[in-house]
């Protein structure tokens, strides 16, 4: 996978999920032309990839606290 802009590194997740929502919003509405489209879709993965990435350091963390 290609590396994450800078600008998606520095987000909140609160930030990334409302970003990556409305881009879902706009692809399902059909509104973008086929080359916005695509753009959209690298920068939808890239923001899940931070999202996922952010909420499996939270679980870890909070493993650590459980079990310590």
């Amino acid at each position: 996978m290609a590396k994450k802009p800078d600008d998606i590194k520095g987000l909140s997740f609160e930030k990334a999920l409302a970003e990556l929502e409305a881009i879902v919003q706009k692809l399902e509405s059909g509104e973008a032309e086929l080359e916005a489209s695509i753009a959209l879709y690298e920068r939808g993965a890239a923001l899940k990839a931070h999202c996922e990435a952010t909420l499996k350091s939270a679980q870890e963390k909070i493993e650590k606290i459980v079990v310590g």
